[in-house]
């Protein structure tokens, strides 16, 4: 397939496009430089030069604390920008896989999120977002809508990284444990990116590695530690003692069965994945 990457330097981008390549598929990989996403006329030139099947759009306003000093920034890249891409992906024919977050959910339910659950976001970000898919909803139905969360990388700023510098410079730790959710490893996601866009079963997806429910930030963090073999005790806190601008939902566990059905696949336990991670850089 032709695929035109968005935000194709962003930490989940860097990863995405060598997995897209290595599977035989022709990538156009494109930025801010080449192309910001809220100019409507500079996505028409990309698509006009790349021809792709498939725009897979990584680029988003991401920075969900400052979300709330700057909503409309952060509105105005992931809803606008995002329809922005469906009304040229309509007028041109071409599929949309877009990148959205589990920060959608106000984190009340018990269990895991299906991808049918009613949305309620908290934060600016996750209203944000959300605005982005009822975008694409309203415009383009040959549209993949994949939700992830805690997503980390190689690049860019991501817990595992924080983790890892704290984890060095510090004798103990202290991180929260009443925030339930799953990792996810770009690679992970990207891989499954990779294959979703090829089964024209267009919809809603849930995408994270599998935690079989959820696990919280301190039992993330404790196997960062252990997997890094650093000495840094862990210590578990409340949310209430590590206060943020932007409201997090206590659980953003997300239903995997839909994709895994569609794939015919069964997403990777998040420690395999995580060990896999830090093989790999350390390669």
């Amino acid at each position: 397939m032709k695929i035109l990457v968005t935000g194709a330097k962003g930490m989940l981008g860097t990863d995405l496009v060598p997995v897209l390549e290595g599977e035989g598929h022709q990538v156009t990989a494109t930025d801010i430089d080449e192309l910001d996403i809220t100019a409507a006329p500079q996505i028409k030139e990309a698509v006009r030069e790349a021809a792709p099947d498939v725009i897979i759009d990584c680029a988003a306003y991401t920075q969900v604390d400052k979300a709330e000093e700057e909503p409309r920034r952060a509105f105005w890249v992931n809803e606008k920008g995002t329809e922005n891409i469906a009304l040229v992906c309509r007028e041109s024919g071409i599929d949309l896989c877009y990148i959205s977050t589990d920060y959608v959910f106000n984190g009340e339910k018990k269990g895991p999120y299906s991808p049918d659950d009613k949305t309620d976001p908290i934060n600016s970000y996750g209203a944000s977002k959300l605005a982005g898919e009822n975008a694409i909803r309203k415009i383009w139905d040959k549209h993949y809508i994949v939700r992830t969360s805690w997503l980390y990388g190689k690049n860019g700023k991501n817990f595992v990284n924080t983790i890892l510098d704290l984890a060095k410079k510090q004798d103990e730790i202290r991180v929260v444990d009443d925030q339930m959710g799953s990792p996810t490893w770009t690679v992970s996601l990207a891989r499954v990116m990779s294959k979703l866009i090829q089964t024209g079963k267009y919809g809603t997806y849930h995408v994270t590695d599998e935690t079989e429910g959820g696990i919280s930030w301190f039992r993330f963090a404790q196997e960062i530690v252990r997997l890094a073999r650093l000495e840094s005790r862990v210590v578990p806190i409340k949310s209430s003692e590590f206060p943020r601008p932007a409201k997090r939902p206590k659980n953003t566990a997300l239903d995997l069965v839909q994709a895994e059905k569609v794939l015919g696949i069964e997403f990777p336990p998040w420690k395999n994945v995580l060990k896999e991670f830090f093989t790999e850089e350390d390669a």
